[in-house]
């Protein structure tokens, strides 16, 4: 249960600045023990715009449907055509209780190398 808050505790403390806008979404990554999920999210409408994760239709029976940094970069490039199909080039990277390297630095690294500004 002490992990558990902890974990929650530092969601809420990274999250707290974060706001998503319609301009500017919020780039939600979810991290599994076998996936990733990455979400665009307009916190003011409370809407998300678009969607991908390891465990999707395309993903699934490839190479990319595992927790890895080539899937990490895979999941980037899917979600920055997603914010160019919704006219979004900048976007809130939220890490949430993760912390910013390995998985998650792929997966910015290569949105960023897509024209997403992160």
């Amino acid at each position: 249960m002490k992990k558990q808050k902890i974990r929650r505790n530092r969601t809420f403390r990274v999250r707290k600045t974060l706001i998503g806008t319609n301009l500017r979404p919020r780039l939600c990554v979810i991290k599994s023990n076998k996936h990733i999920q990455v979400q665009l999210i307009d916190d003011e409408a409370g809407k998300t715009l678009g969607s991908t994760a390891t465990f999707a239709k395309e993903f699934r029976d490839t190479e990319f449907g595992k927790k890895n940094k080539v899937s990490a970069a895979k999941l980037g490039e899917k979600i920055a055509e997603i914010c160019k199909q919704n006219n979004i080039s900048q976007v809130v990277f939220d890490r949430g209780p993760s912390k910013y390297h390995g998985i998650l630095a792929a997966l910015a690294d290569s949105a960023r190398a897509a024209g997403i500004q992160i």
